[in-house]
């Protein structure tokens, strides 16, 4: 695994970083070299068909998204979305969103947040919503609690990358 500080600049490939998951829900890469970016949340996610990333929510900091490869649905504001690769999607704060994997294969998002400022906590509210439940990404009570939203995902110990994960463009 590379591990990199992030006051420094670093080139690194997502086949050599941790990745983490939790059961039923997609897998994660941690492209910030090991320690968080003080301005900017950076990971890529890779969907299995009807896997969502994580579950319906929305954030007190604007997030933007770039499908790579594969297929997604978008649940964006209760509404679904057919993405496909190199759609771009822009969440304003607070914007109720998830991805869920579609197609016959894996799809991979790059995934890009603002961080918050340390003086302020976080801000997210997981809704619940019927359209996201189709996919299997809504809880059953409206919580602003990550604990209580995964509670029914058993976290997967972080590891190495997997063979096939990534799409040879």
């Amino acid at each position: 695994m590379a591990a990199v500080s992030d006051d420094r600049a670093f080139v690194l490939n997502a086949r050599d970083v941790t990745w983490r998951g939790r059961q039923g829900l997609g897998r994660w890469a941690n492209l910030e070299g090991g320690a968080e970016f003080e301005e900017l949340g950076f990971q890529l996610a890779v969907l299995d068909p009807g896997v969502p990333a994580c579950m319906y929510h929305g954030e007190g900091v604007q997030e933007d998204f770039l499908v790579v490869s594969g297929e997604c649905v978008l649940v964006i504001e209760g509404e679904e979305r057919h993405l496909k690769q190199w759609d771009f999607v822009h969440c304003p704060s607070m914007t109720d969103h998830v991805f869920v994997g579609a197609g016959d294969g894996p799809c991979a998002i790059v995934m890009v947040g603002a961080r918050v400022w340390k003086e302020r906590e976080e801000e997210i509210i997981y809704p619940v919503n019927d359209t996201a439940a189709k996919h299997g990404a809504s809880v059953g009570t409206t919580t602003p609690d990550p604990a209580e939203a995964y509670a029914p995902f058993e976290r997967r110990e972080p590891g190495p990358y997997r063979d096939g994960d990534l799409p040879d463009l």
